[in-house]
């Protein structure tokens, strides 16, 4: 064995070793699509809201709550096929240990943020619900990202960071969650579809 064939048989170590504990067939371009259908959302969001007519209306509540559950079941749709495309592309599996890990510790604060965004809805405190989500998705991706991309933990702590802007400036909620859900999620999606999707 020579050094080249040394350093291929190295990466190929090294490469096996991080299929076995980290989930990396999450597809980039699933962050792109998300970030699109939340700006989506947020702009339909704005357009209910900033109309008088609606604003004030019992139904409007109604309306965001299904809109943003319409674009959170859009975005793991898409995310879900373009993860098991590009898996099944790289020969691996879609579901093993190490997406299982991932997928927990993703859920777990995504529930708890889910169930505190309800009662702060049913308590009538509409003003910290977009901050809520922010900082809890944050840290659900903080947490999983131990078990897939390293930079999905940059992407969590800005989350975080734009949640507490956020809860100190309220009245403001739908910009944030557009920077947050939209933008945010467009540049690290097209980030990772250009350095791993593509390569």
């Amino acid at each position: 064995m020579d050094q080249n064939e040394h350093l291929e048989a190295l990466k190929d170590i090294r490469s096996m070793m991080q299929r076995s504990v980290r989930f990396l067939s999450l597809s980039g371009l699933s962050g792109v699509f998300a970030g699109i259908y939340a700006l989506i959302t947020a702009y339909l969001a704005h357009q209910r809201i900033s109309d008088p007519a609606k604003a004030g209306d019992p139904g409007t509540i109604n309306y965001l709550f299904l809109l943003a559950l319409a674009c959170l079941v859009l975005a793991i749709s898409t995310a879900f096929i373009l993860t098991s495309r590009k898996a099944r592309k790289q020969g691996l599996k879609i579901w093993d240990e190490t997406a299982r890990l991932a997928m927990i510790n993703l859920s777990i604060p995504l529930a708890a943020g889910g169930l505190f965004c309800l009662a702060l809805l049913r308590a009538g405190i509409y003003g910290f619900i977009a901050p809520a989500t922010l900082l809890f998705y944050g840290l659900a991706l903080v947490l999983s990202s131990r078990h897939t991309y390293p930079m999905i933990r940059q992407l969590g702590l800005w989350e975080i960071a734009l949640g507490i802007v956020a809860s100190f400036m309220l009245g403001h909620g739908i910009l944030f969650w557009s920077i947050g859900f939209g933008l945010m999620h467009i540049i690290y999606g097209a980030y990772m579809y250009f350095k791993f999707d593509r390569a």
